[in-house]
């Protein structure tokens, strides 16, 4: 028996990805600018990389800057003090896991669909590939606003320099430049450093989170197609 080729479904696997990739990359940030906007914030500064269209969308949207440190990066925003508003921020773009990501994902394990993988490994493993970013920016924001309750804090978050979108970044500066943190001594270092430990612990808890409730709505999706299918009663 003849199998095929693996270059024959590697090939535009790879292909797919990479196109899906420079889609979804300003798609990824426009939708945290709809997260941060739609529960109250405000944004002045969305940095998007030219590779990825910034010269083009900068020329048609106000806050787009072409260029950054980053593929993409929301880098001025204002939630106005909020929390909830700083969560769905970071987790805007993940609502295309959750609405499609996951179902498609699914539906290649079921069955070989080269082309869709490709897709799908881009928009259904979002949460994974984005746990040193977004994931752990999110827990750092539970971690440091469940301290500053337990602690009797006033508005002032306990710890908010470990609030980041770049995990290895972070750990860096706490070392080499731990003031620009509010880290004003070793002590305090040490307990950042656990507080990103615990943070870390938040992020991969949310990603599995995130990928089990798309799971959830790929089920609720697949469910009515099956029985459609299914012979009727006569």
């Amino acid at each position: 028996m003849a199998f095929p080729s693996p270059v024959k479904a590697i090939a535009p696997m790879l292909i797919a990805m990479v196109i899906t990739w420079f889609i979804y990359v300003p798609i990824h940030e426009m939708l945290h600018v709809a997260g941060c906007v739609g529960t109250g914030g405000s944004v002045d500064q969305l940095e998007i990389a030219p590779r990825y269209g910034g010269t083009i969308l900068a020329e048609h949207i106000p806050f787009v800057v072409s260029g950054g440190d980053y593929a993409g990066r929301l880098s001025g925003f204002d939630t106005k003090g909020s929390d909830l508003c700083y969560l769905a921020t970071d987790f805007g773009p993940f609502l295309l896991t959750v609405l499609f990501g996951v179902a498609l994902v699914k539906m290649c394990m079921k069955k070989r669909r080269p082309i869709l993988f490709g897709i799908a490994m881009v928009v259904g493993l979002a949460p994974f590939y984005n746990m040193p970013g977004d994931y752990f920016e999110m827990g750092s924001i539970i971690t440091t606003r469940v301290v500053t309750v337990l602690t009797g804090g006033g508005p002032d978050i306990a710890f908010v320099g470990i609030r980041s979108d770049d995990v290895f970044t972070l750990i860096q500066n706490i070392f080499t430049k731990p003031v620009d943190l509010g880290l004003a001594s070793w002590g305090s270092v040490v307990i950042a450093l656990l507080l990103v430990g615990v943070s870390l612990v938040v992020d991969v808890f949310l990603a599995f989170a995130t990928y089990a409730v798309g799971g959830a709505v790929a089920g609720l999706a697949v469910k009515p197609a099956v029985l459609a299918d299914a012979p009727q009663p006569r």
